[in-house]
């Protein structure tokens, strides 16, 4: 995501980085450049002249001139602009309700059913709810039912739906009903997807929010559809008032005009963002990590959180001590790797860490995991310890004994080699926890 972006954004900094100052011309200069960066990116025309009003206005303060570094100066005023842009800081959802009543909408093929299934699974495991019940809305779709009940049932979450029903007014008042015995604290509408400009299902869209009463009026944005999205959620919210949005699809190759133009466009925040096709791909929109992104920064805000979820203090001291006394051996890497492999994908994480976002021959896959578990057990003690060198008739008995060929045992001692220095030089938790609470610009 944000590729063309965030290469504009950098070569912007290469070029101020050679100023001794930053002046009213190449002020000038930069401002021209982030204009057509962010038109490119298909962000919304009002947004972006909105948006490029400001930073240039802060760009010429004594404040920011003064400071030493003409590039950094610069792209922390850009930074700011777009944190505050996106919303400020992350938005919470409103659960005061017993049980508390979410209504998704949006076009169709936006990710909605999915979503219904990732949220549920997100408010569990934070344990903001114990018994989440999802409602099959979502009558046009002739297939939409039949996948929200087999995503439920990756999580073990029950799904309300009437056979053959038509009416959907109908599944909501009975899903309701059925909520009143006090079984579920959090009911999740998927409604069907529909053009705001389809006047009957906008109608009937309106008498579902009238009866259900949400707490939460969630649009769901593709990401890619860009300016259309921005365009599409303005509607919506004129119509039955949304209390947020969700960007969906955001791990494509989207040019992230939605991301950076919804919040300003409907007044409403953005809470979530969908980053993959697992049920655990969910997480909180936060402005300064989506800028930190789009400028090239890496993401450490997310990199901390799933760190948290999934890396015991211990274990990472002990592992902090073996890369920095040398002794990190093949059997740690094969941990690191199954670890990782929780978390999501290497090169996903990595592009979390500042300025290795580019680092591609980290990419891991499923076939990737497996190759790599049997060559390392396919190995001698000391071969694993890096007591004996891999040698190539060493290397091609691995490759026998592993099932595997000479290549991936190749690529396999180089990805190892790669990763002993990239962890090596990679920020612990307290360091990261620093780098989440400011950006390296400011």
């Amino acid at each position: 995501m944000f590729g063309t972006l965030t290469e504009k954004m950098y070569g912007l900094i290469s070029k101020l980085s050679g100023q001794k100052k930053l002046t009213d011309a190449n002020i000038a200069d930069a401002v021209s450049e982030v204009r057509l960066a962010l038109l490119d990116a298909d962000v919304n025309y009002s947004v972006a002249k909105e948006l490029v009003k400001r930073i240039k206005e802060k760009a010429v303060g004594d404040n920011v001139i003064k400071s030493v570094t003409p590039g950094q100066q610069f792209i922390k005023v850009v930074h700011d602009e777009l944190v505050q842009l996106m919303g400020g800081e992350e938005a919470k959802l409103d659960m005061s309700q017993k049980p508390s009543v979410f209504l998704m909408c949006g076009l169709q093929g936006s990710g909605k059913t999915t979503l219904c299934v990732k949220l549920a699974r997100y408010l569990q495991k934070k344990g903001d709810c114990k018994k989440p019940l999802l409602v099959a809305c979502d009558l046009q779709r002739p297939a939409a039912i039949e996948q929200l009940h087999k995503l439920a049932a990756q999580i073990d979450v029950p799904v309300f739906s009437i056979p053959d029903e038509k009416d959907p007014i109908k599944v909501v008042r009975a899903a309701l009903e059925k909520a009143k015995n006090g079984q579920h604290d959090l009911l999740i509408f998927d409604t069907a997807g529909r053009l705001h400009i389809d006047e009957e299902l906008m109608v009937q869209l309106e008498k579902i929010k009238e009866i259900s009463n949400p707490a939460e009026v969630l649009f769901v944005a593709n990401a890619a559809t860009g300016q259309d999205a921005v365009n599409v959620a303005a509607e919506f919210n004129k119509r039955i008032a949304i209390t947020g949005s969700v960007l969906t699809m955001l791990d494509g190759n989207t040019r992230g005009g939605a991301a950076i133009s919804i919040r300003e466009v409907t007044g409403k925040p953005l809470k979530f963002e969908s980053n993959g096709e697992k049920v655990e791909d969910l997480q909180l929109f936060n402005p300064a990590s989506m800028a930190d992104r789009i400028l090239g920064m890496g993401d450490t805000i997310n990199l901390v959180k799933k760190a948290e979820e999934h890396i015991n203090e211990e274990d990472a001291k002990k592992l902090e001590q073996k890369l920095r006394t040398a002794t990190f051996t093949y059997d740690d890497f094969l941990g690191q790797l199954q670890m990782i492999k929780k978390m999501g994908s290497l090169k996903s994480l990595m592009g979390m860490l500042p300025g290795m976002g580019q680092l591609k021959d980290l990419d891991v896959n499923e076939k990737d995991f497996f190759k790599a578990t049997a060559i390392i057990q396919s190995m001698t003690p000391r071969e694993r310890s890096e007591e004996q060198e891999l040698s190539v008739p060493r290397r091609k008995r691995i490759a026998k004994g592993s099932g595997t060929t000479i290549d991936d045992v190749n690529k396999l001692a180089k990805m190892f080699k790669q990763a002993k220095q990239l962890f090596k030089n990679m920020p612990n938790m307290k360091q990261l926890q620093k780098m989440m609470g400011g950006s390296q610009w400011r």
